[in-house]
């Protein structure tokens, strides 16, 4: 199913550019960015000091409530950028407790802002799967799932030092890191923590990584993507395997909630994917899809995975 739909990507030498974004709750993560102004307008005109933030903002692919930011350098410089709100699409398993966003200052270049956060949320899975393993192995799971999930965490310290690079290199440091410390829960916590942040959202980002590493214009996007893809794809299977077993161990009633679970994280995520919009030329470096494919991609993985959860 994953190289079907990877197969659907452009192939980022026929130079096919895209326009998307990536986010983690369509509510609560569309924050304020500040982008360089366009070249152009949607009608192909050039912004001139009439032009509205609102038709800045479009140009972007962003949305309001906007402003128009002036800074004046210290060499005597003028330079005038946009500020719009933009969405961020999640990848990674997030760790119950994260307490940073992955944000970054304002100024810094929208593609690297981009891969910072892509960096945070991998640097992010690493205790999430260490925690995973360790509540894996007090709630007596096979050894085989216990050691995958502490192999997963030793994979996404590559992915995130991976993705600090690009960010690096786009102008963006490494975001600080911050989770809670963890408390114990009982293994209905754990199922449903896996059905949304592994069933859900991390079986999605695989597919993105895959995605990306086909139609990213930029060469070491594709390259470090590339190598990504398949520790993703062996994350996503780890997380329906866990699924597996633990859904044996629960009442009937604790598996109709993991399931009511993991639908609302389909339904949030098919959200997500509609209403999220990203710069032209970020998009076409990074190989996002854009929205309308992205929502495609999410109805289509849960058509094959959970039949009935976007009817």
């Amino acid at each position: 199913m994953f190289k079907r739909l990877w197969l659907l990507a452009p192939v980022a030498t026929l130079g096919m550019g895209c326009s998307s974004t990536w986010g983690c709750d369509s509510d609560e993560n569309w924050e304020q960015q500040t982008f360089p102004l366009p070249a152009t307008l949607r009608d192909g005109s050039v912004p001139t000091q009439a032009t509205s933030c609102e038709e800045l903002c479009d140009a972007l692919g962003a949305k309001a409530p906007c402003s128009r930011v002036t800074e004046e350098r210290a060499d005597g410089s003028v330079v005038e950028s946009v500020s719009c709100e933009a969405h961020f699409l999640c990848e990674g398993r997030r760790p119950e407790g994260l307490c940073s966003d992955g944000a970054v200052a304002s100024e810094t270049p929208a593609l690297g802002a981009l891969f910072a956060r892509m960096a945070h949320l991998e640097a992010a899975s690493v205790p999430a799967f260490e925690r995973l393993a360790d509540e894996l192995a007090a709630h007596g799971a096979p050894e085989h799932l216990v050691r995958a999930a502490r192999r997963s965490a030793k994979e996404e310290v590559r992915h995130a030092e991976a993705m600090e690079s690009l960010a690096r290199r786009h102008g963006a440091p490494m975001p600080e890191l911050k989770v809670a410390p963890f408390q114990a829960r009982s293994l209905e916590a754990l199922a449903i923590e896996n059905a949304v942040e592994g069933c859900v959202r991390e079986t999605y980002g695989a597919l993105l990584a895959g995605w990306q590493a086909r139609s990213a214009e930029d060469a070491q996007v594709r390259e470090s993507l590339g190598a990504i893809a398949p520790d993703e794809l062996r994350h996503a299977e780890l997380s329906w395997a866990i699924d597996a077993w633990a859904l044996d161990q629960l009442s009937p009633d604790a598996r109709e909630r993991v399931d009511a679970a993991r639908r609302e994280a389909w339904r949030a995520l098919e959200q997500d994917a509609a209403s999220s919009h990203l710069p032209d030329e970020v998009a076409r470096h990074s190989g996002l899809p854009s929205a309308e494919v992205a929502r495609e991609l999410v109805r289509e993985l849960a058509s094959e995975l959970m039949p009935g959860a976007l009817a």
